[in-house]
């Protein structure tokens, strides 16, 4: 599988395609929330851990929900970030924080670790790369700060 992260630019906001919904329907819910929890897990040993709540296990588990709330219901599931924290505003939430193109490479590529085993649980190929296109797309809308 390839998965290109490709080059993002602080300022430029590509248009986004959410993922087919049916990588959630083939992931499952408690799939989806294992798949973020190990995404955090390897963010956590990065060298981008200071963009996360390592040092406090209650606030990097909540940190973990609300990732699982947002992908789950960007996926076409039910709406749990709206219901606990609102409208998404993804950029205005993580406006507090420098990030920058490194630490969105680094963020992907933690992803890249992670998805290609996904189609020995059952998720197709063309449903992984609906899902890491968002992702690539998405998260050079959170690109803060000039590298």
């Amino acid at each position: 599988m390839n998965l290109i992260i490709t080059n993002g630019f602080m300022g430029v906001k590509p248009p986004v395609t959410k993922p087919n919904p049916a990588f959630l329907a083939e992931l499952g819910e408690e799939g989806f929330r294992e798949l973020i929890a190990d995404h955090y897990e390897l963010l956590k040993e990065s060298d981008i851990a200071h963009l996360f709540p390592v040092e406090d296990p209650e606030e990097f588990a909540a940190a973990k929900k609300h990732a699982a709330d947002f992908m789950i219901q960007i996926t076409g599931g039910p709406a749990y970030f709206n219901a606990s924290r609102g409208a998404p505003q993804m950029g205005r939430r993580h406006a507090p924080f420098r990030i920058d193109e490194h630490a969105r490479k680094r963020w992907l590529e933690c992803y890249a670790m992670l998805l290609p085993a996904l189609t020995q649980k059952g998720v197709s190929e063309a449903n992984v790369l609906s899902f890491w296109n968002y992702l690539d797309v998405f998260s050079q809308w959170m690109v803060n700060t000039a590298s």
